[in-house]
Formats: C-alpha cells, sequence, structure tokens
C-alpha cells in the first residue's frame, strides 16, 4: 500500500494541530480535576466512618437507656444490693459461705481449679474489713523492708560512728 498514491494527495502529518489541543485539553482536565477528587474521595470515606462511630455511639446511649430503666425497678436494686453488697432485708440473717481451705502447697491448682460461676471455694474478700487490709499490708511492707536491705551494706545505727562534736568558740551552723 505504501507504493500506491493518490496524485494530488500531499501526506498528513500523524498529529494534526486539532488533535494536539485536544490532548492537551484533556490532560488539563485531568491534571485540574485529580485533586478535588482525591478530596471528595476522602471525605466520603470520613463521612462514613462518622456515621459508623454514631450508629456506635447511638447504641451505646440505647444500652445505658435499658440499663437505666433496669435500675428504675426496686425489685432489680434489692437483687444487685444482695448480689454485689450483701445486704439482707430485716429480720433475715445473711450467711456467707466459705468453704475449706486450700492447701498451701498447691495454690496454683486450687486458682486453676476455683468454679466460675462466681462461687468462691477460699474465703471471702468481703469478709474482712478494707482498714483491716489495709493495716495488714502496712504490717507487710513494714517487716519486708529490713529484709529487702543487704545486711552488709548498711551498719546498724548502733555500730555507726558519730560526728565530731562542734568546737566551743564556732556559734555559726554553717561550715567555713
Amino acid at each position: 500500500m505504501a507504493g500506491w498514491r493518490i496524485p494530488g494527495l500531499a501526506a498528513r502529518p500523524r498529529f494534526t494541530s486539532r488533535a494536539t489541543v485536544l490532548v492537551l485539553v484533556l490532560c488539563s482536565l485531568v491534571a485540574i480535576l485529580a485533586y478535588p477528587t482525591r478530596q471528595f474521595i476522602s471525605q466520603r470515606a470520613e463521612i462514613s466512618a462518622q456515621r459508623a462511630k454514631a450508629e456506635h455511639a447511638r447504641q451505646q446511649v440505647e444500652q445505658l437507656r435499658r440499663e437505666k430503666a433496669r435500675w428504675q425497678d426496686p425489685e432489680y436494686v434489692k437483687a444487685q444490693a444482695r448480689a454485689r453488697l450483701h445486704y439482707a432485708m430485716p429480720g433475715e440473717t445473711p450467711y456467707i459461705a466459705v468453704g475449706p481451705a486450700a492447701p498451701a502447697a498447691a495454690p496454683s491448682s486450687a486458682a486453676s481449679s476455683a468454679p466460675s460461676d462466681g462461687t468462691a471455694t477460699g474465703p471471702l474478700k468481703a469478709a474482712k474489713p478494707w482498714y483491716s487490709s489495709i493495716w495488714d499490708s502496712v504490717d507487710a511492707a513494714d517487716t519486708a523492708a529490713p529484709a529487702a536491705l543487704a545486711p552488709a551494706t548498711l551498719a546498724p545505727p548502733s555500730a555507726r560512728p558519730l560526728p565530731p562534736p562542734p568546737s566551743a568558740g564556732d556559734t555559726s551552723p554553717h561550715d567555713h
């Protein structure tokens, strides 16, 4: 076909000026619209995340409203006071059932065999007042402190040498 030419027709350039202008216009449109399109897509993702967050907050509010409604019921309050605070109605005698003490040799096996239904096998923490446990921890800290210090690093107070007495003429508390 290269050999066939129509007389009077000149060879046309591959890209005409119209095609070049059209390509430049399309490239400039792509360049101009790229940033706003990216912003639009990121804002849509942000809006979606905010809607999910709002839905989660709405569900949380509904759950708290249901819990508040439960606490308005006097029977529920009584049941919670009995279960959490070990309260009893007037005329009732409250009991706390304490199981036998676990052997001291196997504390890890006793902890792992504890039932998961909320019943305890050892003494309950509520059986001991809070101030008693605080005082016990203070006593334990007091007795553990001297044992933690190395005996070679600190001499007892009676074995430490006393500083020399100040001279008779020196009345100022400062060193000169």
